[in-house]
C-alpha cells in the first residue's frame, strides 16, 4: 500500500512518471509526499505534475486510488513559530497556510525547546538563531524567515549544514529607512531633540539652539544602493547639492537623479552633511575612524541609518569633542542596545533613535507580507530571489567535472572587483569562455552566477545564489554578457580558461587594464585547483588561495628578493610566486600568494620599495 499526502484539507491530484514511463517510487517536499512500497530504488529525472483536486473530483479520486493500491489522506498543516512581533497582514497570510505560534521574547532555552515542533521560524533582529537552535530542531526546521534585510543574527553556516533555507525581506522597508534618514538630517540641523528636551525641562533657550539651513549645502551619500538613492532624491527636493560615493554604483543611474559619483576622499572632504548607507562588510568595518575624520570638512554633520559597525564610535566621540564633527544623528550602533553609560549616546551634540529605520506602520506591514510570502513559498518547495543560503552549487554539479571551474569563476569575480578604483562604477561585465566543447554541451549558467557572486558579495550585504544571481545583477545595474571561443583541442576538459572583463572602469592597479582598456583577469584549472593566469596583458601563474599581492616593477635582479624579505621579516609566508613580463629588463608583474594577511605597515613598506611602481593586495 502507498500513500499520497497533501498539505491542509485539500486533496492533491498527482501524476508522476519517469521519462520512460516507469511508476514513481518516491517523492517528497515540505508540502507533498508520495511513497510506494513496490520498489526500493527511486528513479531519477522525474516528470511531476501537481494540482489541487476540486471537491467534485475527490470521491472519484478516492475510488481510483483505492483500486490502484493508493491511500489518500489529509496531512497536518505545517507549524510556523513567529518569535517577534509581525504585522497582521503577514500573520493573516501565514494562518491561511499553516498553524502559527506567536511566542515573543523567548529566551534561548525556550526557543530551543519549542523549535523541534516547528517547520519554520520567523524573527526580526532581536532573536539569535544559533547553531544550538538548528541542532535542537532535530532536522524538522526547514525555513528561517528574517523580517528585514540584515541576517547578522542567523548562523548561516549552521542553517546550510542542517538543510534549512534562510529567506529575508530586503525591499519593503527601503522608503521608511530613507525617510528616517531625512528626518534625522533635518532634526539634527535644527536641534529639534535638544530643544524639545530643554522645553520639557522648563527652559526657553532660543539663542542656544540656532540651527543651520539645508538649502545649498552639500550632502555626501555614502553608499548609493536602494536606500541611499532614495535619500538623495529627497535631499535634492530640499534644495541640497548631492554627491555620492559608491565604487560599484552605475554612473548613469546616479546621473538620472542628478547626483555626481566621486571618490571617498572627495566626498568626505567637501560635504557639509554625510549620510551613511553602506553595508557592514570586512572592508567597511570602522571605515569612519580617526584617519577618515582627519580628512572631513571641519564642522561636518553625520547621519547613520545603515549599520553601527561602519563607524568607530570612540573615534566619533573624539571628533565631536574637538569640533571636527559638529553633530551626529544615529539610528544604529555597534552594540544594540548600546551601554547605558555610552559617551556617544549621552553626548549633547548627538541625536539618537533606537534603530527605527524600518519602523513605520506601512513598512512593518510590507515587511510582514514579504517575509510571509517568502516563508510560505519555501515551505511549498519553491525558491525565491530572497533566499540567502540557497545551495549555490547544485549537488550534481559538486560531483561533476565542472566543480573546480565553479570555484574558479567566483574567485575571478572576487579578484576583478577589488581592482576597480573608487568613483568609476562597474558598467558592464564580459565573460569569455574558451572551450573545445560544443556550446550545447556546456551550460555556463552556474559559472555566470558564480562570477556575479564574486563581484557583488564583497561590496554589499547581498547574498548571491543560483536562484537570485541574474535578478541581483539586474537590480545593481550590472550588464553581463558571455562569449565563447572554440578551441581546437580535446573536449575531455570542459573549459580551457575563463576570462572576466570589467568594461569602462578605472583600475587601482593600472597594469590590470588590457589593450581594450578593460580590467581583465583570466584563470585556468590546474590539477583540480584554480589558478590566475593573466592580469591585464601580463601572463602569470599563481594559485588562487587566500591572499594575493600584485606588484608592477621593472624586471631586474633583486626585486623578488626585496619583496620576499619584507614579507619574511613580518613572518608572512609566501605560498606561490610568479612573474609575468613583456620582455627581459622591461616592465613585469609579480603575483605573490601569501598564507597570512600582511598588516598595513608591511604593505606600506612594499609600496615604498624603490623597485615597485604600483601594487595591490587582494583577498580571495
Amino acid at each position: 500500500m502507498a500513500s499520497v499526502t497533501a498539505a491542509g484539507k485539500a486533496l492533491l491530484h498527482l501524476s508522476a512518471t519517469t521519462p520512460d514511463h516507469h511508476p514513481l517510487t518516491s517523492f517528497s517536499s515540505p508540502a507533498v509526499s508520495f511513497r510506494s512500497s513496490r520498489s526500493r530504488s527511486p528513479f531519477l529525472g522525474l516528470g511531476l505534475r501537481l494540482r489541487l483536486a476540486t471537491s467534485s473530483e475527490i470521491p472519484a479520486l478516492h475510488a481510483r486510488s483505492a483500486a490502484r493500491g493508493l491511500r489518500i489522506e489529509a496531512a497536518a498543516r505545517p507549524t510556523i513559530l513567529v518569535a517577534e512581533k509581525l504585522g497582521e497582514a503577514g500573520l493573516a497570510l501565514l494562518r491561511e497556510f499553516a498553524n502559527v505560534d506567536c511566542s515573543y521574547n523567548l529566551s534561548p532555552e525556550d526557543l530551543c525547546s519549542k523549535i523541534s515542533l516547528c517547520d519554520a521560524l520567523i524573527v526580526r533582529s532581536g532573536t539569535k538563531v544559533t547553531r544550538e537552535v538548528f541542532d535542537a530542531s532535530k532536522g524538522r526546521l526547514k525555513v528561517v524567515g528574517r523580517a528585514g534585510v540584515g541576517i547578522d543574527n542567523v548562523d548561516l553556516h549552521a542553517a546550510t549544514e542542517s538543510g534549512c533555507l534562510v529567506v529575508n525581506a530586503p525591499t519593503a522597508n527601503t522608503v521608511a529607512a530613507a525617510e528616517h534618514g531625512i528626518a534625522l538630517l533635518a532634526s539634527m540641523a535644527r536641534n529639534i531633540a535638544q530643544a524639545d528636551a530643554s522645553m520639557k525641562a522648563g527652559k526657553w533657550q532660543r539663542n542656544k539652539y540656532v540651527g543651520v539651513s539645508l538649502v545649498g549645502k552639500t550632502l555626501a551619500v555614502m553608499g548609493f544602493g536602494k536606500v541611499g538613492s532614495e535619500v538623495a532624491r529627497r535631499a535634492k527636493g530640499l534644495g541640497m547639492h548631492v554627491i555620492a560615493h559608491d565604487p560599484y554604483a552605475p554612473a548613469d543611474r546616479a546621473r538620472a537623479i542628478g547626483v555626481e559619483l566621486v571618490s571617498f576622499d572627495e566626498a568626505i572632504s567637501t560635504a557639509d552633511f554625510i549620510s551613511l548607507h553602506m553595508p557592514m562588510t570586512t572592508t567597511t568595518a570602522k571605515l569612519f575612524n580617526d584617519e577618515a575624520f582627519a580628512k572631513v570638512k571641519k564642522g561636518v554633520r553625520i547621519i547613520n541609518v545603515a549599520r553601527g559597525g561602519v563607524v568607530d564610535e570612540d573615534a566619533l566621540v573624539r571628533a565631536l569633542d574637538n569640533g571636527t564633527v559638529a553633530q551626529a544623528a544615529l539610528d544604529v550602533f555597534t552594540v544594540e542596545p548600546p551601554p547605558k553609560d555610552s559617551k556617544l549616546v549621552m553626548h549633547e551634540n548627538v541625536t539618537v533613535t533606537p534603530h527605527l529605520g524600518a519602523s513605520t506602520v506601512e513598512a512593518q506591514e510590507g515587511v510582514a507580507v514579504e517575509i510571509a510570502e517568502a516563508v510560505i513559498g519555501a515551505l511549498k518547495g519553491e525558491l525565491a530571489a530572497t533566499a540567502v543560503n540557497a545551495p549555490m552549487v547544485p549537488a550534481e554539479v559538486v560531483l561533476s567535472e565542472l566543480a573546480p571551474y565553479v570555484i574558479l569563476a567566483e574567485k575571478l569575480g572576487r579578484l576583478a572587483v577589488q581592482l576597480v578604483a573608487g568613483g568609476s562604477g562597474i558598467k558592464g561585465v564580459k565573460v569569455v569562455y574558451t572551450s573545445a566543447r560544443d556550446p550545447d554541451d556546456l551550460d555556463t549558467r552556474i559559472l555566470r552566477a558564480m562570477i556575479t557572486k564574486g563581484i557583488i558579495e564583497p561590496i554589499s550585504n547581498v547574498f548571491v545564489n543560483i536562484v537570485n544571481a541574474d535578478y541581483t545583477a539586474k537590480q545593481r545595474g550590472l550588464r553581463i554578457s558571455e562569449e565563447r571561443i572554440y578551441l581546437d583541442s580535446s573536449p575531455e576538459v570542459p573549459l580551457d580558461s575563463i576570462q572576466v572583463h570589467l568594461t569602462h572602469v578605472e583600475s587601482k592597479f593600472a597594469s590590470a587594464l588590457s589593450d581594450t582598456g578593460d580590467i581583465t583577469v583570466e584563470g585556468r584549472v590546474k590539477d583540480g585547483y584554480p589558478h590566475l593566469t593573466l592580469v591585464g596583458s601580463f601572463s602569470v601563474d599563481v594559485s588562487l588561495e587566500r591572499y594575493v599581492i600584485l606588484c608592477r616593477n621593472v624586471d631586474k635582479p633583486g626585486n623578488i628578493g626585496r619583496v620576499g624579505r619584507i614579507l619574511g621579516e613580518q613572518n608572512v609566508n609566501i605560498s606561490f610566486m610568479s612573474v609575468g613580463r613583456i620582455a627581459p629588463r622591461k616592465q613585469a608583474i609579480m603575483a605573490i600568494g601569501v598564507d597570512e594577511e600582511p598588516d598595513k605597515e608591511t604593505l606600506k613598506k612594499i609600496g615604498e620599495s624603490p623597485a615597485i611602481e604600483e601594487f595591490v593586495f587582494l583577498k580571495l
